[in-house]
């Protein structure tokens, strides 16, 4: 799907409708300190406890994105609602 990367939208920080900018966020790294992490650590010293199972799993065909809108006025970025979408292109 191609997008314009400039646009105009409505800014929740000015209240008007005003040109925006699309970036598209990328992940952010992660620290290994989270709940999730710790409690994967310590099950997995003595086999598997069947909490995560080793069933083999694959990716979905389709990714979904996530977009910033950055408005052009107030320089803030708001997010909407990710979609599924195969391809995702910026166009000019």
């Amino acid at each position: 799907m191609k997008r314009p990367a400039k646009f105009n939208t409505y800014c929740p920080f000015c209240r008007t409708h005003t040109e925006h900018e699309i970036e598209k966020v990328k992940k952010g790294k992660t620290t290994g300190l989270h709940w999730i992490d710790r409690e994967k650590a310590r099950r997995s010293r003595v086999g598997n406890m069947g909490k995560f199972s080793k069933v083999p799993g694959g990716d979905k065909p389709t990714k979904k994105i996530n977009v910033r809108y950055r408005c052009k006025t107030c320089s803030k970025a708001h997010l909407r609602k990710g979609y599924r979408i195969a391809k995702f292109e910026l166009t000019e």
